[in-house]
C-alpha cells in the first residue's frame, strides 16, 4: 500500500497541468547530490528550515508537519519559529538555487508558491536567473515523504557539533526596515553644484529586479533609503523594467497586463524621489523576445519575427516598422503618463536577447542579412530616444556601449548616435594590469583596477566630438570581486577613481550595477574626491566626520590597509562571475569532481579552471591569501582605531568591524577551496585533511558574524547567496570529509 502511495504521489507531480513549458524541463543532467546527508530528505528539510515554514515543507514532499518536525529534531535543528514572509519575495531566488538539486519543477512551484508562469518569467526576466543556474535544471526525480526517514540507524546523521547561537543575532532582511527608518537628515535644498557629475544614479541595494513595479508603493525605494542616497550625493535611481509590462497597445493585446498598476507605481515613486532632489531613470533592453506562439497568433507578425534564441524563444526584429512603432508609441505612453521621470538607460548588444543585431547574429535574419550592425544598433537607440524624447523633451536618453562589437572599438556606432543621446563606458575596461606576475586587462567590475581604461576614453573623446554628454559607469560600493557584502572598505581606491573620473571630464555617474547600492561611505568618499580634494585629505576627513578627530590617523591607516591588500586581487571577468568569493565559506568541498561547471555568480561547485581563469593554480591561490592579508591588516588597525573612538560611535565602528572580519574569512576562504581542489585532484589527502581542518575553523568564526549582521551574504538580484544554516551544513560537509579522509 505504501508503494502504491509513493507511485500516486509521484504520477500526480509529474502531471501536473502545464501552462507554460519551463526552461531546461526535461532535461537529463544528473543531480549532483549532498552525499554529506544520510538522504535527500534530510538535506532537503536541513536546508530550508529557517526560510520555508515546516506546513510548507510537509506538503511539497506529502508528510504532515510533525513528521518534518520530527527530522529536523533528529538532525539537531532546534523549533522553527516564525518564518519571515520575506523569503517569497525578497528570498524566492535563495530558496530556489538551495532546492534546484533537489526538486523537479513540480515541487519547486509549490516550495515556491509561484504559479508556471510567474517561475518562467523570474528565470527568464530576472537578471539571467536561469544562466546562474547553469542554463538547465538537474533531473530531479520527485521526493517523496517516507517514516523510515526517521529511522537514525538505517540514515545515520554526521555527529557535528553545531555553535551555540551568538548574542547578538539578526534576523535575515533586518537592514530592510533598518534603511526605511527616516533619519533627522534634512533634503537637498537645492542641487550640488559643486559636483563636476551632474548625474549620479544608482540601484537600490534591496530592490526587487524582475518587477519592482508590481507593487504600487515599490518598496525597493523607501523614503529612508533615498534620502540616505541624497545625502551622500545621489540626484538619480533606475528601475529594470520590461517594457511589455508598462503599456497596452491595440496590435498587442497581450501587452499591458497589469500596467495601471505599474504606471501608479511609478508616478508615486517619481513624486517620493523628487523630494530628495532625485530623478528615476528606467532601464530599457528592448524589445525583449518573445515565445513562438506570439507570432503564430496573427498572421500580419509573420513579417516580426527575428532570430531564434538559445532558449526558444524568437526575436522581434527591430528591421520591421511595427516593432519599431511599438516601441516608440510605448515609451511615448510611458513617458506622458509619469511627468517628470528622468529618463531612461539602455542596453541594446546584450543581456537579454533582443533586436538580432544584439548578440551579432542579424545576419541569421532574412531582414537583416545585409544590413548594418552600427546602423542597427543606433536604430535601436535612435527609436528609444524618439519615444521618450516625444512625451519628454528634456528627459535623459543615456545610451550604453556595452556589447557593442562585442566589447571592442564601437566609434562607428556613436557616430550614428543622436546628439542629444548621453553616452556611458565601463570606466576600466580595458585597463592593463598585472597581479601576480601575470598581466591581463580589466573587463569591468573592478575597483582593484583604478579606471578609467583606453576604450572609455576612446569612446568618451568620440562622443564628446559630437557635443554629446558622457557617463562613466562605476562601481563604487562593491562589485563582483566580492558581491556579497554592501560594499569594500577601500576607500583610497574610491577615490583614486573619483579623482581621475573628474579629470577625465565625464559629465556623470552610473554608480553601481543591481549590486554597490548601499547607501555606504564609499559613496561618501566618490563624492568629496570628484570635488577637487586631494586623495588623503578626503579620506581624513571622511574618518573625522565619521569617528572624531582622535582616531583619523589610525582609520586611515586601516583603510590604507585595506586597498593595498585589495589591489594583489587576482581579478579576471572569468573569477568575478565564477569563482567562490560570494559564497565563500559556503561552498562545499566535494571529495569527487562533480563535473559540473561553475555558473555566472550563481554555483561556484568545484571548478577551479573556471577560478582562477588565466592565473596559474598557485599564484591564484597566494594572490587570494594576499587579499586576506590585507584585511587581517586592516582590521587589526580598525580596532586599534575603535579604542580612540568616543563612546557614541563605537557600536556601529564594532559593526562594520565584524562586516570587515568576514570579508577577510571570505578570502581565505577562497583560497582554502582552491587548495583543497588542486590537493584532491594530485591525491595528497593529508594535505586535504589539513585545508579541511583549517576551513572549519573559518567557518566557526565567520557564522556568528553573520547572525548578527542581515547585510552579510545580500545581493539584490541574487538575494542571499548563503545564510547561516548554509554555514552549518559546511560544518556537516566538512566533517563528512574528514571521516571519509
Amino acid at each position: 500500500m505504501k508503494f502504491v502511495l509513493r507511485l500516486l504521489f509521484s504520477v500526480v507531480w509529474s502531471c501536473a497541468v502545464k501552462a507554460v513549458e519551463l526552461p531546461g524541463e526535461g532535461g537529463d543532467k544528473a543531480v549532483l547530490d549532498a552525499e554529506w546527508f544520510p538522504s535527500r530528505m534530510h538535506c532537503f528539510v536541513f536546508r530550508n528550515w529557517t526560510c520555508v515554514p515546516k506546513a510548507r515543507l510537509a506538503e511539497v514532499v506529502g508528510a504532515a508537519p510533525r513528521q518534518v518536525e520530527a527530522l529536523a529534531a533528529a538532525m539537531g535543528l532546534p523549533p522553527q519559529g516564525e518564518v519571515s514572509p520575506d523569503w517569497q519575495t525578497r528570498g524566492y531566488i535563495t530558496v530556489l538555487r538551495r532546492n534546484w538539486h533537489l526538486l523537479p519543477y513540480g515541487q519547486l512551484l509549490t516550495l515556491l508558491g509561484q504559479s508556471r508562469e510567474q517561475l518562467h518569467f523570474n528565470l527568464l526576466e530576472d537578471d539571467f536567473l536561469f544562466v546562474k543556474l547553469g542554463n538547465m535544471k538537474p533531473a530531479c526525480e520527485t521526493l517523496v515523504w517516507d517514516d523510515a526517514y526517521l529511522n537514525a540507524q538505517d540514515y545515520p546523521m554526521p555527529n557535528v557539533e553545531y555553535p551555540s547561537p551568538p548574542e547578538s543575532r539578526e534576523p535575515r532582511f533586518a537592514f530592510i526596515p533598518n534603511l526605511q527608518v527616516m533619519g533627522e537628515i534634512p533634503p537637498p535644498a537645492a542641487p550640488d553644484r559643486a559636483s563636476p557629475f551632474d548625474l549620479r544614479f544608482i540601484f537600490s541595494y534591496f530592490a526587487e529586479y524582475g518587477d519592482p513595479l508590481a507593487t504600487p508603493d515599490v518598496p525597493s525605494y523607501p523614503e529612508g533609503l533615498l534620502q540616505r542616497l541624497a545625502a551622500q550625493g545621489v540626484n538619480g535611481v533606475w528601475v529594470h523594467t520590461v517594457l511589455r509590462t508598462l503599456a497596452r497597445d491595440p496590435a498587442f493585446p497581450e501587452f499591458g497586463e497589469g500596467c495601471e498598476k505599474r504606471i501608479a507605481g511609478l508616478r508615486a515613486l517619481v513624486e517620493r524621489a523628487r523630494k530628495y532632489g532625485i530623478q528615476v531613470y528606467l532601464y530599457m533592453n528592448e524589445p525583449r523576445a518573445m515565445p513562438a506562439a506570439f507570432f503564430d497568433a496573427r498572421p500580419e507578425r509573420t513579417a516580426m519575427r527575428g532570430v531564434k534564441t538559445r532558449d526558444g524563444n524568437v526575436r522581434m526584429c527591430t528591421s520591421t516598422p511595427e516593432v519599431r512603432r511599438w516601441m516608440c508609441d510605448a515609451l511615448a505612453d510611458v513617458f506622458t503618463r509619469v511627468p517628470g521621470l528622468g529618463g531612461v538607460f539602455t542596453i541594446t548588444a546584450s543581456e537579454n536577447e533582443t533586436s538580432c543585431a544584439a548578440h551579432n547574429v542579424h545576419p541569421q535574419c532574412e531582414h537583416c542579412e545585409n544590413r548594418d550592425y552600427a546602423e542597427m544598433i543606433a536604430e535601436v537607440n535612435r527609436t528609444i530616444r524618439d519615444g521618450v524624447k516625444r512625451a519628454a523633451p528634456d528627459a535623459k536618453v543615456i545610451v550604453w556601449d556595452w556589447g557593442w562589437h562585442g566589447h571592442g572599438d564601437a566609434v562607428d556606432v556613436i557616430g550614428k548616435l543622436p546628439a542629444d543621446c548621453w553616452f556611458m563606458s565601463v570606466s576600466e575596461w580595458q585597463l592593463p594590469i598585472e597581479r601576480g606576475g601575470v598581466a591581463s586587462a580589466v573587463g569591468e567590475y573592478s575597483i582593484s583596477a583604478v579606471g578609467p581604461g583606453p576604450r572609455a576614453t576612446k569612446h568618451w573623446a568620440a562622443a564628446k566630438a559630437r557635443g554629446m554628454k558622457c557617463v562613466a559607469k562605476v562601481q563604487a560600493g562593491t562589485t563582483w570581486e566580492l558581491g556579497s557584502f554592501p560594499y569594500l572598505p577601500v576607500m583610497g581606491l574610491v577615490a583614486e577613481h573619483a579623482k581621475s573620473l573628474s579629470a577625465a571630464g565625464v559629465d556623470g555617474l552610473m554608480l553601481s550595477w543591481s549590486l554597490g547600492g548601499y547607501p555606504s561611505p564609499n559613496l561618501d568618499v566618490f563624492h568629496r574626491a570628484a570635488k577637487g580634494a586631494g586623495v588623503d585629505d578626503v579620506l581624513d576627513a571622511l574618518a573625522r566626520d565619521r569617528y572624531g578627530p582622535k582616531p583619523v590617523n589610525a582609520v586611515h591607516i586601516a583603510w590604507q590597509f585595506f586597498a593595498d591588500g585589495f589591489r594583489e586581487y587576482p581579478y579576471h571577468i572569468g573569477t568575478l562571475y565564477h569563482g567562490p568569493q560570494h559564497v565563500g565559506p559556503a561552498n562545499p568541498f566535494y571529495l569527487r569532481p562533480t563535473g559540473y561547471t561553475a555558473t555566472m555568480v550563481g554555483f561556484p561547485y568545484d571548478d577551479l579552471a573556471a577560478w582562477r581563469a588565466v592565473y596559474p593554480e598557485e599564484v591564484w591561490i597566494r594572490q587570494m591569501r594576499e587579499v586576506a592579508a590585507g584585511c587581517e591588516n586592516g582590521c587589526a588597525m580598525f580596532g586599534i582605531a575603535i579604542e580612540k573612538m568616543d563612546d557614541g560611535v563605537k557600536a556601529e565602528a564594532r559593526r562594520e568591524l565584524d562586516m570587515y572580519r568576514a570579508q577577510a574569512l571570505h578570502f581565505a576562504s577562497c583560497a582554502n577551496q582552491a587548495a583543497f581542489v588542486a590537493a584532491r585532484d594530485r591525491g595528497d589527502k593529508e594535505a586535504m585533511r589539513r585545508i579541511v581542518t583549517d576551513e572549519i575553523a573559518v567557518v566557526r568564526k565567520l557564522l556568528p558574524l553573520v547572525e548578527a549582521d542581515s547585510r552579510i551574504g545580500y545581493e539584490s538580484s541574487n538575494h542571499y547567496f548563503y545564510i547561516p544554516q548554509d554555514l552549518l551544513e559546511k560544518l556537516v560537509n566538512c566533517q563528512y570529509v574528514l571521516s571519509r579522509l
